[in-house]
């Protein structure tokens, strides 16, 4: 690469408004380059002296006393931050626990009992795959027919394309918010308007978009959706993921797994159940505190930046990214899988080429760490918290030195 690009990148990270929160993440500063924001976000510094005094004062000095001290609460204070903070959503309608997997579960299966005598769910074929098993499996489970929406991998669910799939049959319609593999970022408000037109409900999947694009859940009408925490929300390995529903289904909806917390009085034991008045029905097991706590802290700095500034930056990194892309990487084959269009395109780029399977292996071993999403793709995932646009250039110089490498 010419100078230029390397200037460019030092005065980007002059102008960025929020460079100054990368020094309060764990590692930020070292040689490695991360492009993987978007699987596992970097851990906050705050975070591991937060748990270290959880244990100690809390779980080693409250003990069990510390459920009826706040713990029992955390769920929904948590769930409500991220409405706020995060989702445009009001308070009552978004809590947090179990796995996205669960959750998928459980509100899908929810949904489509709401809609009796409707046969068919609406979902693509490129949506991450727990959405497609887990529809799959109640498909077979309650014998009605997955509508499948063909998409180009490069892009995601449109309007049009959603328009020709639903019908009078339709009870459900899966739609990830931002598509994993190319970063599509869904019309979800159009999408919305096309489904309930047709009378049915929709999931929006935000795992790819919460803390990363600002949504206005409430605003757009949603009716369910679903995230995880240990990407751009940052609460770590297997964090809980989170379910929003529309206050106006709360409750309509009854969900399938009924366990001691979603019941109406928890400590009552006795021998029904009751779901419990609002958003807290949608809870089975007991609430995986600790895991909370890291999100928590991220919600925190999430407000003190503000959602639309860090939309700013993951736009201006994405697009400096793709400039990379086309200068550094197209001449030796890659190409782009993801929108050039900003208005269109989440918190990823993925470039493709035949070799990137065995370069993301190199790269890992030279502490370049991007992940890989078939076929042929290298994902560039940047956390806008969390990255620099120097870093970015670095990652992308080396990712070309190993293609050329690789190629010759």
């Amino acid at each position: 690469m010419t100078s230029a690009p390397t200037d460019l990148a030092a005065q980007l990270d002059r102008q960025d408004p929020l460079a100054g929160f990368r020094e309060r993440f764990v590692g930020a500063g070292d040689p490695l380059v991360y492009f993987d924001g978007n699987s596992l976000g970097r851990p906050l510094r705050a975070t591991g002296p937060r748990l270290q005094r959880f244990v100690d004062e809390e779980w080693g000095g409250r003990l069990i006393r510390g459920w009826d001290e706040g713990w029992m609460d955390l769920p929904h204070r948590i769930g409500d931050d991220l409405g706020r903070i995060c989702l445009g959503a009001a308070a009552g309608q978004t809590v947090v626990g179990d796995s996205t997997t669960v959750l998928l579960y459980k509100m899908m299966r929810a949904a489509v009992a709401a809609r009796p005598g409707r046969t068919e769910i609406v979902i693509d074929r490129d949506n991450f795959p727990t959405d497609r098993y887990v529809a799959a499996g109640i498909a077979e489970e309650l014998g009605l027919t997955l509508r499948w929406i063909e998409v180009d991998t490069t892009e995601g669910v449109t309007a049009e394309l959603l328009a020709e799939a639903v019908g009078p049959a339709t009870a459900l319609v899966v739609v990830s918010h931002v598509a994993y593999r190319s970063a599509w970022l869904a019309d979800l408000p159009e999408l919305v308007r096309i489904t309930h037109d047709a009378g049915a409900l929709i999931l929006a999947d935000l795992c790819h978009s919460a803390g990363s694009v600002p949504l206005a859940l409430d605003a757009w009408d949603v009716d369910i959706a679903v995230g995880c925490s240990y990407k751009y929300l940052n609460g770590g390995p297997g964090a809980p993921a989170f379910v929003y529903v529309a206050s106006r289904l709360i409750d309509e909806l009854t969900q399938p797994i009924r366990g001691w917390i979603g019941n109406d009085d928890p400590f009552l034991m006795g021998p029904s159940y009751t779901p419990a008045p609002g958003i807290r029905r949608f809870l089975s097991g007991t609430p995986p505190i600790l895991g909370m706590l890291a999100v928590r802290d991220m919600l925190e700095l999430l407000e003190e930046a503000s959602i639309d500034a860090v939309r700013d930056k993951s736009v201006a990194l994405t697009q400096y990214a793709i400039d990379l892309t086309d200068e550094v990487l197209a001449p030796a084959g890659a190409v782009l899988a993801s929108p050039r269009e900003a208005d269109r395109r989440g918190g990823h780029v993925t470039v493709n080429h035949p070799a990137m399977r065995e370069v993301t292996a190199r790269l890992w071993a030279q502490d370049v760490i991007p992940d890989y999403r078939d076929p042929g793709g290298l994902r560039l995932g940047l956390s806008p918290l969390s990255t620099s646009f120097g870093e970015v250039e670095r990652g992308v110089e080396i990712v070309r030195a190993t293609l050329d490498a690789l190629t010759a």
